[in-house]
């Protein structure tokens, strides 16, 4: 399945404890769209999430993120990423 990574600016510092909450919301919803968020990072001082999915599409990543936390919850940018080593 292919996988996306995205970037939510989020225009200023936020907390560990805020995001893992955010990503709670996520999970209970991605099983709906067919999405598996894998992993997420964090930049606290500027306000930047970085989430990784494994999904259908980039519309079914966005989706759970709209359907769980609304639309505020709009990436700033989204690919499609290959894993290398």
């Amino acid at each position: 399945m292919p996988k996306f990574m995205d970037v939510h600016d989020i225009g200023g510092p936020i907390t560990p404890e805020a995001v893992a909450e955010i990503h709670a919301k996520d999970l209970a919803h991605q099983d709906a769209h067919g999405v598996k968020f894998i992993k997420y990072w964090l930049d606290e001082d500027k306000g930047k999430i970085f989430c990784l999915s494994e999904s259908p599409s980039a519309e079914a990543h966005v989706a759970v993120h709209v359907e769980a936390n609304g639309e505020g919850a709009l990436p700033s940018d989204i690919y499609e990423v290959g894993e290398y080593s």
